[in-house]
């Protein structure tokens, strides 16, 4: 089975609809969304677009579904644009997100968002062998594969015999722009994927079409990538237990 994995899409229409346009995602066999899909500027068109795949979508909830959901249903949101997103959505949309399961296996390749026991829990390309260990002690032993998201800087590393696949964000990458995902195919390969597309239309679009009072400048710091992966290592980096000077 070819699988294309779209990670972190944050709403952001343009930047997914260029990879659903790439040749080698009409080919795959799934589509796996491991989290945080639709907390973002352009919410209800970004679902409806992924609802259309069907059954070849693989749908995995992140702490942005969570959010948004708790956010619907009375919590206080932990930022504005997830406030306002959860706001935007139709009932069927809350309630699809309410459903979507936190892990999902397909052969010996498990898909989460952050990490298979959570979905905020930080681990790093540079996390330690220990962290690895911890957040890793759960997963059943034919797991060979283990794809996940959250952190927005795609890589891939062994840890502890297993393979891990981090494709970065589609929708607010780190380091580079671009929308960033990844290929897995049925030999048990990973190809870290990038797609460039019009960045300054993107984010006429977005500024247009979003009802996001901030919709500019979002879409101008996160469309253009003006974070970069140093930023956010250090940033992440404390989440994970290590310790720094």
């Amino acid at each position: 089975m070819i699988i294309a994995v779209l990670s972190d899409i944050h709403g952001v229409l343009p930047a997914l609809e260029a990879v659903l346009a790439e040749p080698d995602v009409h080919r795959a066999d799934l589509i796996a969304l491991t989290g945080d899909i639709a907390s973002g500027p352009l919410p209800v068109e970004t679902l409806d677009v992924l609802t259309a795949l069907g059954e070849r979508a693989l749908w995995i909830s992140g702490n942005g579904e969570r959010e948004v959901v708790g956010h619907r249903r009375g919590e206080p949101a932990t930022d504005p644009v997830t406030a306002w997103s959860a706001e935007q959505l139709r009932p069927d949309q809350v309630d699809l997100l309410a459903g979507l399961p936190k892990t999902a296996a397909v052969g010996g390749t498990l898909f989460c968002h952050a990490t298979p026991r959570d979905d905020v829990e930080t681990v790093l390309v540079d996390s330690s062998s220990a962290r690895w260990s911890d957040v890793l002690a759960g997963v059943a032993a034919d797991v060979d594969t283990i794809v996940c998201g959250h952190t927005h800087v795609p890589f891939v590393r062994l840890a502890h015999g297993r393979l891990v696949v981090n494709p970065g964000s589609i929708g607010m990458p780190y380091g580079r722009s671009g929308a960033h995902w990844a290929l897995l195919s049925p030999d048990g390969g990973v190809t870290l994927r990038r797609t460039e597309y019009d960045y300054a239309a993107a984010c006429a679009r977005i500024t247009a079409a979003s009802g996001y009072p901030d919709a500019a400048a979002w879409a101008d710091e996160y469309v253009y990538a003006r974070n970069s992966a140093e930023d956010a290592l250090e940033a992440f980096g404390p989440l994970d237990g290590r310790i720094t000077p």
